[in-house]
């Protein structure tokens, strides 16, 4: 009898092991879609508007808005706004939050945020791009001023195109580099720079 039994189990293991198989997987791909829709998604780094910081072609760990909190000064985020760009996601760096004015000084570069000037050692140059946003420029409730890394090949918060950007334009925080894409000048990935941003 004990042998007819493990017979049996025998043969109903191959079933059992299909099913069981099967539903790991579902359970991981559906763990793997509401993660991915209200956690955290993978974004593509387009341009080099925040060279030297992110390259084009990087991939990058976004938490999604709900889950941020409170935006602040030096975060890098992500926002898409209908009449900016077509509407594509665009990777920028806060300068300022809501009822901070920003002041650019084109002829030094140098940005100011309440009269104080900002230290940005992750900025490629000085800023002496204007791109026809009047200063100083105080930030409207609710709205962000974005800056790229790449001052003088980046368009922002900076034209009146995007101006201050309002929070529920974005999508969240970049906070990992997944995989670099290749440095412009080198054209070579540069491992190294995996990690957090």
């Amino acid at each position: 009898m004990p042998e007819e039994r493990n017979d049996q189990k025998k043969q109903e293991q191959p079933g059992r092991n299909l099913y069981e198989w099967t539903q790991a997987l579902v359970c991981s791909v559906l763990t793997a879609v509401v993660v991915f829709a209200f956690c955290a998604r993978v974004v593509g780094v387009s341009g080099g508007s925040m060279r030297e910081t992110l390259q084009n072609g990087d991939l990058l760990l976004v938490v999604n808005s709900v889950l941020c909190g409170d935006y602040e000064r030096g975060d890098v985020v992500i926002a898409a706004k209908s009449t900016f760009e077509g509407g594509e996601p665009i990777v920028k760096r806060v300068v300022a939050t809501e009822g901070e004015t920003v002041n650019v000084d084109f002829g030094t570069g140098m940005v100011y945020v309440n009269g104080e000037a900002l230290e940005e050692p992750y900025i490629r140059e000085e800023t002496y791009l204007e791109e026809g946003m009047a200063f100083p420029f105080t930030v409207p409730e609710g709205c962000i001023f974005l800056m790229g890394d790449n001052r003088n090949g980046s368009r922002d918060s900076r034209d009146p195109e995007l101006g201050a950007v309002d929070r529920r334009c974005l999508i969240g925080r970049a906070v990992f580099l997944l995989l670099p894409g290749k440095t412009e000048g080198l054209n070579l990935r540069e491992w190294g720079r995996i990690g957090m941003i």
